[in-house]
């Protein structure tokens, strides 16, 4: 590896904002905010809007969509066209 290239990695603690949950981890991101973590030492502190904590393909609690009748409300709204009726 090349000397002097490559970016500083520290721990950083990670805040997902949805689900109140941090994550103590190493990253090359800096931030100049910080948090006090569990042990007692002091770490920059990321928020982020969703990590695995918060995903619904994580969480086991996605949404199954109705795709039961978007065919008929197609064809009530805008009607069959001449070439799907033959």
């Amino acid at each position: 590896m090349k000397t002097r290239i490559h970016p500083e990695l520290r721990p950083v603690v990670f805040r997902d904002r949805a689900a109140d949950v941090a994550f103590l981890t190493r990253s090359t991101a800096d931030s100049a905010r910080t948090i006090e973590w569990q042990d007692g030492h002091t770490y920059p502190l990321i928020d982020v809007e969703i990590s695995s904590a918060s995903h619904p393909f994580y969480t086991g609690t996605s949404r199954v969509l109705d795709t039961e009748g978007r065919v008929e409300r197609f064809e009530r709204r805008y009607g069959r066209t001449s070439a799907a009726r033959a």
